[in-house]
């Protein structure tokens, strides 16, 4: 079980015991972040000590740097992180708004305060940590810390660390399989059904068109494989992001085409689970050459394989 707890300052915080403390901001809780909960686990095993979060509602860069509107977007919306966070082992998760009060903590300030108040005796946190407005690093934990301090080294694969920085870039190119590989299972988009013009039903592919309901990145415009889920049961299908050229569209949408399914979900809220992308959206001559490239990308979502979620781990 995770309690979860949203806090204004230290004074909020209320860790009854000695704890283990990750330190980080978690989007997305990709494979280098569930090394850190997997170090953290087996320190905490030695002793029985809980652990202990406390992270950020929204991106510190919204206090440091000039606004913009992606600096709202998430990886996972809050409640997919929670879930993730409480996959991990975590007991306790303390949500705070990365300030400009909060931001102009020394480290020593940072550790008198916060630390203190969740009974840190043990800190697990990445090789590229960095705290306090005198920007300290990782290598300086011991510093302000009696404890024990362990730093994690970077995940990597054949393209190098595992981070956030990547997953995003990702899937704003559309690659989605490679995002959910450095996710360790696929991204994630949460929807609501709404009413469209219905003209996939004409051409026999019916869509749910969907408005997402939640600051997390989307994928490029295109078409995908994807799994949906409705009311806890997934099914296959074909999802296209963007404009439909081939009627001259002008609204970019967000449709899916659910393979064995033939209900009406309106105002229902599913989860869309991207797996692979098949092509970019294209503007068609006519219908019926449309209709024939929907049979192909057809083809391909059903050979596309719901990999097992260990492969994702050991990938």
């Amino acid at each position: 079980m995770i309690i979860t707890i949203p806090i204004k300052n230290q004074k909020d915080i209320g860790t009854p015991s000695d704890s283990v403390v990750v330190l980080g901001y978690f989007d997305g809780i990709h494979k280098g972040h569930q090394e850190l909960f997997r170090v953290a686990n087996k320190a905490a095993r030695k002793d029985l000590l809980p652990i202990v979060v406390m992270t950020f509602n929204e991106s510190p860069k919204i206090a440091l740097e000039p606004y913009h509107p992606d600096l709202f977007l998430h990886i996972l919306n809050p409640a997919e992180r929670e879930r993730k966070l409480k996959r991990e082992g975590v007991e306790e998760l303390y949500l705070l708004d990365f300030s400009s009060q909060f931001a102009s903590l020394t480290a020593q300030e940072f550790f008198a305060t916060y630390i203190k108040a969740m009974n840190a005796k043990i800190i697990v946190a990445g090789f590229d940590y960095t705290f306090g407005s005198d920007k300290k690093t990782a290598e300086d934990l011991k510093d302000y810390f009696d404890g024990e301090v362990i730093i994690v080294p970077p995940v990597e694969d054949e393209k190098g660390k595992i981070s956030s920085t990547r997953i995003r870039q990702a899937i704003l190119d559309g690659n989605v399989k490679e995002a959910g590989k450095l996710l360790g299972a696929p991204l994630p988009s949460r929807g609501m059904v709404v009413h469209g013009n219905a003209r996939g039903r004409t051409i026999g592919y019916p869509t749910a068109n969907l408005v997402l309901l939640d600051r997390t990145y989307m994928p490029a415009d295109g078409v995908y494989v994807v799994d949906v889920e409705i009311q806890r049961q997934k099914y296959r299908a074909m999802a296209s992001v963007g404009k439909n050229v081939t009627f001259d569209g002008e609204e970019a949408r967000f449709e899916v085409n659910i393979f064995d399914f033939n209900q009406d979900i309106y105002g229902e809220t599913v989860m869309v689970y991207w797996l692979d992308r098949i092509r970019d959206m294209t503007k068609f001559d006519s219908v019926d050459q449309l209709v024939d490239q929907l049979k192909a990308d057809e083809e391909v979502t059903l050979e596309v394989t719901t990999l097992p979620l260990f492969f994702f781990f050991l990938s």
